[in-house]
């Protein structure tokens, strides 16, 4: 039997057996929707991760172990030698070494900000990163200008996120951008601290000058020139000759994890906390994810069931038409696929309306999440991220599901005696 005359025979069918399929389909719907909101819901949350904990696949941080015999004696150091070894590591394009300011240093800030009154202080982390390493991202000359000068720093867009997102509604402060802050200075004090109570010898009032905004920025403070950084240390006493780290960017991703092996051949240890950290978060949200796919699945299998019911309810109603079919010179391969093309139609039907579904809860949640929730740090535009192949899994399966469903009820209506069907009434 031709394959035109098949499917005219499956829409016939279909028409008629309308209120009874449609239940099929809906099960279906329900099963494909509850998958593909479920897969872009945890793409979506993967995507606010790695927002939050970028993960480069190129770049592996050296730092001095934690606890080594050669720390205990004050052997173990990262040294210009060190990064110059670091560099000739096979695979390894790149070396930015990296210092902590050594000295306490403070802050305080008492005038107009952007139209407010404040009066603010507290003490300053820094870390001093080479001019090569921030880039484009610093917006003026990223270099050390000299003691008189004002020192440029760079700060992380994550803490300009945490400031607009929760600090400046708390204090009643305004919303501020990048280009804002392009040029702000701030004064510091070095050699002061007020944790410690302590000032050291020298302390001396400058200025730093918010130059950009850059992911390479610490998140614990600020980032200035490494020149600045070790000229500061050195002025004060403190040690100018050893980094503590140093980024290595791979030559590729595929040659990151060798090395990395090669810097702890080296005795170094790899800083892996913000990596360990998004991991975990990410396992987090596929485990969730896994769980809610299950879910899921076992909705898309009942649907099945109760579309193998209702396809063996429709057989033993068309027992007769069956029979005439058979009778006619149709095959028993012919009966199974008209049964199998319904079913296909029903699951076809079935996925479309179920990521249509999920689209449009999905649309729906994001649109209750901009007005409802507060804005909070990171908030998303959208929770949920739909792939092309989100939807191509959800209207396979709901296929898969109903042919499944379906196949029995087609066997059995390929084995029906074409005699003992036209008796039947």
């Amino acid at each position: 039997m031709r394959s035109g005359k098949l499917w005219r025979l499956a829409r016939g069918n279909l028409v008629r057996e309308l209120g009874a399929l449609a239940v099929s389909a809906g099960g279906v719907a329900l099963g494909i929707g509850c998958l593909v909101f479920f897969l872009a819901l945890g793409a979506g949350l993967h995507g606010v991760v790695d927002e939050v904990f970028p993960v480069a696949t190129r770049e592996v941080e050296a730092v001095l172990p934690q606890l080594a015999i050669g720390n205990l004696l004050g052997e173990q150091k990262i040294d210009d030698d060190t990064v110059a070894r670091l560099r000739k590591l096979p695979g390894v394009a790149a070396a930015y070494p990296k210092m902590s300011l050594r000295i306490p240093a403070v802050t305080r800030y008492n005038g107009l900000f952007f139209g407010r009154e404040i009066h603010s202080g507290l003490e300053v982390v820094a870390i001093g990163l080479p001019a090569a390493l921030v880039g484009q991202d610093a917006r003026a000359n990223f270099a050390d200008a000299g003691p008189d000068k004002p020192i440029p720093v760079v700060v992380n867009r994550r803490l300009l996120e945490l400031y607009n997102k929760v600090f400046a509604p708390q204090r009643g402060l305004p919303q501020l951008t990048e280009s804002m802050l392009i040029g702000f200075q701030i004064p510091i004090e070095l050699g002061r601290s007020w944790v410690a109570a302590r000032t050291l010898p020298g302390s001396q009032l400058t200025t730093m000058q918010l130059v950009g905004f850059s992911e390479r920025a610490t998140l614990a403070g600020v980032s200035m020139p490494l020149e600045a950084v070790a000229r500061i240390n050195r002025q004060y006493g403190a040690d100018a000759q050893t980094y503590s780290s140093v980024l290595l960017r791979a030559q590729s991703a595929e040659t990151t994890s060798e090395v990395a092996a090669a810097v702890k051949r080296l005795g170094l240890e790899i800083d892996e906390t913000e990596r360990n950290r998004a991991l975990q978060i990410g396992e987090a949200v596929e485990l969730v994810t896994l769980a809610l796919g299950i879910l899921s699945a076992l909705i898309t299998a009942l649907a099945a069931v109760n579309t193998m019911q209702a396809f063996y309810a429709s057989v033993r109603e068309r027992t007769r038409e069956i029979g005439i079919l058979r009778a006619v010179g149709a095959t028993r391969g012919d009966v199974a696929a008209v049964v199998l093309a319904e079913a296909a139609a029903t699951g076809l039907a079935g996925g479309i309306i179920g990521v249509g579904l999920a689209r449009s809860v999905a649309a729906l949640l994001d649109r209750l999440a901009r007005t409802g929730l507060p804005d909070f740090p990171f908030k998303p535009r959208s929770f949920f991220h739909f792939e092309a192949r989100h939807l191509a899994i959800g209207i396979a399966v709901a296929l898969l599901a109903a042919l499944l469903g379906a196949f029995l009820p087609a066997r059995a209506a390929a084995r029906l005696d074409p005699a003992k069907a036209l008796t039947e009434s």
